[in-house]
């Protein structure tokens, strides 16, 4: 661990995470980002991805809505070959346990397809329900608001994460000099301690959802850089554990779990018992999310 890091020791970390639905990663390949990632991958799809998606669900936007928190983050992982061009990209979506090779950038359907950016917010990112407080609002605003599940057959490459937990470190020194020091030791450890444990972790370009697969990456700011380093654990609905000589479900399946103050001699720890066996380690528990979207405190 480095030393002279300012991290805060002394805050109890349950329910330092801040609710949110879901979260959506963008596969952008790099290792590190401008501090305000809408502002990064000029020309590139997954620029065009993160600044689409802002203006779409941020505030004023077509999709905005406050009970309705989709976080938005880079990630290291690189997009699939086939989003290639500067109007496709990809991103894995949580707690969906979801991937998908190509994601329109442009906000307006062109003349070949039906399909643009605001089909994929509406078919995926809206909430299935509104917030009673919507309950004021005339019936076609609410239905605009409301996520329309038909439109997901318009994205038939979709991947659904099954087996492959999936380990995020935020890395992010354009926003953090602590995350941005302390996040690729750590992703580099944990890759260590996965492969001990019999997984591989081969890149995107060849993802592959396997018990035997895991996918770790660096991604950008999540909050919190105070409690460096910043861990997130999505361990996918078809996880198991080994119990007495058998398996069975992960008693973590389907969850993802937001660690904080984690250091590199903690991280064998934290895959023996969040990943192996799904325990929480609650001295590192910021809070957690269910599938469907609950948020988890101690």
């Amino acid at each position: 661990m480095p030393e002279g890091l300012p991290i805060d020791h002394e805050q109890t970390l349950n329910g330092t995470m801040a609710a949110y639905a879901q979260q959506i990663l963008v596969c952008t390949g790099k290792e590190d980002w401008t501090s305000r990632i809408e502002n990064d991958g000029d020309g590139e799809g997954w620029g065009g991805l993160v600044r689409g998606l802002k203006a779409l669900l941020g505030r004023g936007g077509k999709y905005s809505d406050p009970y309705n928190n989709i976080l938005v983050t880079n990630s290291s992982f690189p997009p699939a070959a086939e989003a290639s061009s500067s109007f496709i990209s990809s991103a894995f979506l949580f707690p969906s346990f979801k991937y998908f090779p190509s994601i329109p950038v442009n906000v307006s359907q062109s003349e070949e397809t039906d399909v643009d950016l605001s089909t994929f917010v509406r078919a995926f990112l809206l909430p299935e329900k509104l917030n009673n407080m919507h309950s004021s609002l005339p019936s076609s605003k609410r239905a605009g608001l409301t996520r329309s599940p038909d439109l997901a057959s318009k994205f038939p490459n979709a991947i659904d994460i099954k087996h492959s937990p999936t380990i995020l470190i935020c890395g992010h020194g354009g926003r953090d000099m602590r995350c941005g020091t302390i996040g690729p030791p750590l992703k580099a450890q944990f890759q260590h301690v996965l492969r001990s444990r019999g997984f591989s972790s081969a890149g995107i370009e060849s993802i592959v959802d396997r018990p035997d697969h895991a996918n770790i990456g660096l991604i950008s700011h999540i909050g919190g850089h105070k409690y460096a380093g910043n861990v997130i654990i999505y361990i996918p609905p078809g996880m198991t554990v080994n119990a007495g000589g058998s398996t069975a479900p992960s008693p973590l399946a389907g969850k993802g779990i937001w660690y904080g103050r984690v250091e590199p001699r903690h991280v064998e720890g934290i895959v023996e018992e969040t990943v192996i066996h799904g325990r929480v380690v609650t001295d590192h528990f910021r809070g957690g999310i269910n599938i469907d979207g609950e948020i988890l405190r101690l």
